[in-house]
């Protein structure tokens, strides 16, 4: 039986940085088609949508922390040119070969400025905005890297932070095994993704994380399909654990 009472330690193939940029176009394709079948990046925009609703204003900024290819910014920039909301959106990643995938294919999207950041190394100075997002980015990191960046990402949000990230759970990891099989092409997805999920997160993580930021408010919702969102409202006090 696995035992997934604590976190994965093993790196992903993907954070290689001698994988190639064709290697890893491909396996971005698979990643974004995971998330198109399965409803990942849609938890994220309601979210999104549910904090501009609460904050009302004309304009935002909208920074997404270890953006990969810029799909999940691709996908707000779409939604968004149809309200009359002006958004403009930022996407960092420390990965090079990722940043030029994500300008190729954000050709048609002006609003949408790509960057090269280490989400360890932030100046809440330089990316100061309204809502962050990190979307299956911190399973990236280890427990004790985790409240280092998460201590940033308060200074650097005016109204909130919205986390997206995978659950760690048996039934996750062989279900996958199964959707990859069909719909994964790319060994590196395939062994990537289970990986992943063994990096991910049981509740009571996310929650003692919180713990260190008492001075905020915090929802952690479980989603389809294996999934937490962790919202956190930088302007309010209160905690909110369902």
């Amino acid at each position: 039986m696995m035992d997934l009472r604590y976190r994965n330690t093993e790196s992903e193939l993907m954070d290689d940085p001698k994988v190639a940029i064709e290697t890893l176009r491909l396996v971005f394709d698979d990643i974004n088609k995971s998330n198109r079948l399965l409803g990942g990046n849609r938890i994220t925009l309601n979210s999104v949508c549910k904090l501009i609703k609460e904050f009302p204003r004309k304009q935002y900024t909208i920074v997404d922390m270890g953006c990969g290819d810029g799909e999940m910014l691709r996908e707000l920039a779409s939604y968004f040119r149809n309200t009359e909301i002006e958004i403009l959106l930022i996407g960092l990643d420390l990965n090079e070969k990722a940043l030029t995938i994500a300008r190729e294919l954000s050709v048609d999207f002006p609003e949408i400025t790509f960057l090269k950041q280490d989400i360890l190394a932030l100046k809440p100075l330089n990316f100061s905005c309204d809502i962050l997002l990190c979307t299956l980015t911190i399973h990236h990191f280890s427990n004790k890297q985790i409240p280092i960046f998460l201590s940033q990402f308060t200074k650097l949000a005016q109204i909130g932070i919205i986390i997206n990230d995978l659950q760690r759970s048996a039934l996750a990891y062989y279900l996958f095994k199964g959707f990859s099989a069909i719909f994964i092409k790319t060994k590196i997805a395939k062994h990537d993704g289970l990986i992943s999920i063994k990096s991910g997160f049981k509740k009571k993580d996310l929650i003692t994380f919180s713990k260190n930021l008492s001075h905020i408010a915090h929802t952690i919702n479980w989603k389809w399909a294996f999934r937490y969102v962790w919202v956190m409202e930088t302007s309010r006090l209160s905690q909110s654990y369902e």
